[in-house]
């Protein structure tokens, strides 16, 4: 007989008790769950924007991000988010992110319909259409945080650091020059072929872009002195799904 099945073995926990707390565990795994998908799948509203705080906004993003690594998404009524948000939208976050298949920020992010802006070019970069669409994003549309959310593996970074040269793909690459520049004291080969500094740069990117929106634009900066908006960087691992904030 296999004593771990009787309910008088020293170390079983499968009498009663142990039935009643495996029971009660599995009871609120499932009310979390049932939680987490009653809220994730709540259409952000003006209301519920405006009870956002900056903070509230990156914790979101954060545990959605969990979620999506613990195999826990949430599935909603996509087509009953379209309905509800016919009308207008109060995104919670926009994001800047690059084309990259591998990243779609709502997957990442485990976000759905009407809840995140999201600004997608090689290399993450910003300029003035981006950086005015982020305004577009927070002042009129009350966005609380803006994350530059760049990732691993990055074939825009390589290319800037190689000085790729194909048609309008070179200027789009120069954008990404001064974190190839920032990188002088970085010890070791400074080619596309050294993951190392290859990552070192594609961190500098980002880092550099959320720099960038908040000293090209007044509207932005004035947003976040008055608490109302964070700018953050992170980084996305193309290998496993995670996310880690830079600052």
């Amino acid at each position: 007989m296999n004593t771990q099945y009787s309910t008088g073995h020293a170390g079983c926990s499968c009498g009663r008790r142990g039935f009643l707390r495996g029971a009660a565990a599995l009871g609120f795994t499932s009310l979390m769950a049932g939680s987490a998908v009653a809220d994730g799948c709540v259409v952000f509203d003006q209301a519920r924007q405006a009870a956002t705080t900056p903070d509230d906004a990156i914790a979101r993003l954060k545990a959605g991000n969990a979620r999506l690594l613990a195999g826990e998404t949430v599935n909603c009524d996509i087509l009953g988010q379209i309905r509800a948000t016919a009308t207008g939208q109060a995104p919670f976050a926009a994001i800047v992110g690059c084309i990259d298949s591998r990243v779609p920020p709502e997957l990442v992010f485990d976000q759905r319909i009407g809840s995140v802006f999201a600004a997608r070019i090689a290399g993450n970069f910003v300029n003035t259409d981006i950086i005015g669409s982020l305004e577009f994003a927070t002042k009129i549309t009350g966005a609380r945080a803006i994350v530059v959310l760049g990732h691993t593996e990055c074939g825009a970074i390589r290319g800037a650091i190689s000085n790729a040269q194909l048609g309008n793909l070179t200027a789009t690459l120069s954008n990404i020059e001064p974190a190839v520049v920032a990188m002088r004291g970085f010890e070791g080969k400074r080619t596309a072929d050294n993951g190392a500094f290859v990552q070192a740069v594609a961190d500098m990117n980002a880092k550099l872009a959320a720099k960038m929106i908040l000293d090209r634009s007044v509207v932005i900066r004035d947003l976040v002195e008055a608490g109302d908006v964070k700018v953050v960087a992170a980084m996305h691992d193309v290998a496993t799904g995670r996310v880690d904030f830079l600052n």
